[in-house]
């Protein structure tokens, strides 16, 4: 037994060696990057030697014009000379289709030049100050200008439907966009949309037919406009829903719902970081910007209110939300780094809070897709501290690798001294001027867990990731069994290792591998070892997880990419088994679950199958994947059973779901199939009637009256650009959405270009004005 771990071991050391030859090419490379990361740090630390600015308010009101789809704005942008030297000249950034009208400094009118920033794809305004301002000393730069919208986008939508500007768009004037080595400025501010109807976070002061929103904590201004159905639960003060006016009791119970989460997201929070920060928390339905949140305020996909229980990525934005009430909201975040505080310790700090409120076993589910997420990028990602929104990799690795370097420095110190350290760090970090930095936050946690954290640190934040934990095979070597380890990274880990006997008893013990080294565990009195797992908890961040376990485990990401290839190919029982092989190792595995039901289905073991779909819909906190496909698989089940009116609900359930377009548009198809003569509104099938002539007819004159301005204009050029020859559309079924919008299930056929085309769509029109105008095309199978 001994000579076989020997052998196990000079195997390793033999590919040891010609990756220690590679590593040396390696090595040569990095030098030299390091090299330019030092000359890079050198010119960003003459930099902040010379003036440097830093938000520190904004008063801002703007008008919106819907015929010439233009918003008129008025900023007056408050900034602070962070740097070592006086500032004679003041840059500004905002997005490059704004037309500049006039600029002042005070009192004065100031001159200044606009010019492209190539970084971020903005324009930048560079202010000559009249007066030198001082380090430490702030001045007031106040901007006119006119912003002219094209066509509608998530960041940035003029619409009778609804509009609404996100801080992303660049549409008021700021020193620092999220490109910035120092982050976005966050700051209090006072804004004021004429017309009302608008939302946005901080009090509402609203009066005299304006809205007005004064937000005391470090944000950034954004608004949304829409018409709304408020939302409120008694118990839960300062919470508000809105949804859109007309929303259903289903809606309205769900909104409920989720008011009670945030409810209970802020009191654990205030357990666990201090009393709340005092500001109103907002959950906003919309179509568009879904997942956009900042200082209390939330924009949440319309799903989030329609799907039958609260959802995983919904509580895990909710939880985040509120996360940043304190981190970024009440003490500012700054500094190189910043993703890693504000991106990374929010979404610990969320994952904690899902453990308390739906257990264990979802907390280790939101850690298992984080994981998956990570490992996507993690062979090429940067330096977590170094790495910027400009990086592909940024939200993977920043967000998803940060919050388990949070974790893994919340295992070495202590849960205590954790939060003692973070406590803290919020309160010192008010009155910072970097506020709650990375570099401050390293300091203070190096203090608590010394030198051994200092190491961990160092590599996890300003290196690439190289650890990579292997296990191998269990050997019996007399009355015990020895586990050979090996460690690639470039720290020690100290790990625990769990063995798994014959009868599925586990036993634990602990092992420090070495950097770049072997070790080994032993497990006396334990009979029968036959799995053995280096690091259980997953603690460390890993290039590869798969070869964590011995005998080696399937890899999640590509047993589920072939388990998913077989579905495709009918390959149905090959899926199943594949699907079942990934159960027996991961057994709460959503997604696992969803492929086995379907191939279950596909196999007509309807029985098996249900059971299947109905444990996914009892997950204590399922995905919206798996609500879709799981109602989807009943509505199947159903089918099958000639329950069309019980299929239709289900069907019907997983398009409300709005989880992914594979589930909508075969749900879509099937409930036709469960009630061919669904419901429709006459006045729908006159306007699409209208459309159609319209369309054949090909005269963009006639078209674009037919359509919500700003929406769909590729598809009005293609058309235009094509002339239909034929093009018939016939109602399927409407569906009342809210008291302003209907979506149409339709079935086409065109003829373009002399080629015939048929199949499904699905239109959502709006009615504005008393008559209806097509405002999306949610899905378009037309072949």
């Amino acid at each position: 037994m001994q000579a076989r771990t020997l052998a196990l071991q000079s195997s390793w050391r033999t590919r040891s060696v010609l990756s220690v030859t590679m590593n040396r090419t390696l090595f040569s490379l990095f030098a030299c990057l390091l090299t330019l990361l030092s000359f890079q740090a050198a010119v960003r630390a003459q930099d902040e030697s010379r003036a440097a600015w830093q938000g520190t308010n904004f008063e801002i009101t703007i008008g919106i014009s819907d015929p010439e789809r233009v918003l008129n704005g008025r900023a007056a942008v408050s900034v602070r000379n962070v740097g070592g030297t006086a500032g004679t000249t003041l840059s500004l950034r905002i997005n490059p289709k704004a037309e500049i009208k006039s600029v002042t400094v005070g009192s004065a009118t100031a001159t200044y030049q606009s010019r492209p920033e190539t970084r971020g794809n903005s324009q930048r305004i560079t202010i000559t100050l009249p007066n030198a301002v001082p380090p430490n000393q702030t001045v007031t730069a106040t901007i006119d200008y006119r912003l002219p919208v094209g066509d509608n986008t998530g960041l940035a939508a003029i619409s009778p439907v609804g509009s609404q500007f996100l801080p992303q768009s660049m549409w008021y004037p700021m020193a620092n966009n999220a490109f910035a080595i120092r982050g976005a400025d966050y700051a209090p501010f006072r804004l004021t949309v004429t017309g009302g109807g608008a939302l946005s976070s901080g009090v509402d002061k609203s009066a005299g037919g304006a809205s007005v929103f004064e937000q005391t904590l470090n944000a950034q201004p954004f608004f949304v406009i829409g018409n709304w159905d408020r939302v409120e639960v008694a118990t839960a003060k300062g919470i508000t829903a809105y949804l859109p006016k007309g929303a259903s009791a289903d809606e309205q119970k769900q909104a409920q719902g989720l008011i009670a989460l945030a409810d209970d997201a802020r009191t654990f929070y205030a357990g666990l970081l201090g009393a709340s920060p005092e500001v109103p928390v907002r959950l906003i339905s919309t179509t568009r910007g879904a997942g956009f949140e900042d200082a209390g305020t939330i924009l949440l996909g319309e799903g989030s209110f329609r799907r039958k229980k609260i959802d995983a990525v919904t509580a895990l934005s909710i939880g985040e939300a509120i996360a940043r009430l304190w981190v970024g909201g009440d003490t500012s975040v700054r500094g190189e780094g910043h993703g890693v505080v504000r991106e990374g310790l929010t979404r610990f700090l969320a994952t904690l809070f899902i453990e308390k409120q739906f257990g264990a076993d979802a907390a280790e589910a939101e850690r298992a897709r984080q994981r998956v997420a990570y490992s996507g990028v993690a062979k090429r990602d940067g330096p977590l501290s170094r790495t910027s929104p400009l990086d592909a990799t940024y939200f993977n690795s920043v967000v998803n690798k940060g919050a388990m370097v949070w974790r893994l420095v919340d295992h070495l110190v202590g849960r205590d001294a954790f939060v003692a350290t973070l406590r803290s760090l919020l309160a010192s970090g008010k009155t910072n001027v970097d506020g709650f930095s990375l570099a401050r936050a390293r300091a203070a946690f190096v203090e608590r867990g010394g030198n051994s954290l200092k190491t961990i640190l160092d590599q996890e934040l300003d290196q690439p990731t190289d650890m990579d934990l292997l296990a191998g095979l269990p050997q019996q070597q007399g009355a015990e069994w020895i586990a050979a380890l090996r460690n690639l990274g470039s720290f020690d880990a100290v790990v625990n290792v769990t063995a798994t006997n014959g009868s599925g008893q586990a036993i634990t013990a602990q092992a420090t591998v070495p950097t770049h080294d072997f070790g080994q565990v032993s497990f006396k009195n334990s009979p029968g070892i036959v799995r053995v797992e280096i690091d259980p908890e997953k603690y460390y961040p890993q290039l590869d997880y798969a070869n964590d376990v011995a005998p080696k485990a399937l890899d999640v990401a590509v047993s589920l990419a072939e388990a998913n290839r077989l579905y495709g190919a009918q390959e149905y029982a090959k899926a199943e088994a594949l699907a079942r092989q990934l159960l027996a190792a991961s057994p709460k595995m959503q997604e696992s679950h969803i492929i086995l039901g379907r191939a279950l289905l596909a196999e007509n073991k309807t029985d098996d199958a249900e059971k299947e779909f109905n444990q996914l819909l009892n997950d204590r906190l399922p995905t919206p994947v798996s609500l879709a496909w799981a109602s989807f698989g009943l509505g199947g089940v159903a089918l099958r059973r000639g329950q069309n009116a019980e299929a239709a609900r289900n069907f019907t359930d997983a398009i409300r779901a709005d989880a992914e377009y594979a589930a909508t548009l075969t749900a879509r198809a099937e409930r036709i199939k469960a009630e061919p003569s669904g419901t429709v509104d006459e006045g729908v099938r006159a306007f699409i009637g209208q459309l159609d002539t319209a369309l054949r007819g090909g005269r963009q004159a006639d078209i674009l009256p037919l359509m919500v301005p700003g929406e769909l204009t590729r598809f009005v050029q293609q058309v235009v650009g094509t002339q239909p020859e034929a093009w018939t559309t016939r109602v399927l079924r409407t569906e009342q959405l809210d008291a302003n919008r209907v979506a149409v299930d339709v079935a086409l056929n065109t003829r373009q270009l002399g080629v015939d085309h048929a199949g499904t769509a699905v239109f959502v029109l709006a009615r504005i004005g008393g008559g209806f105008k097509l405002n999306a095309i949610e899905l378009f199978e037309v072949r």
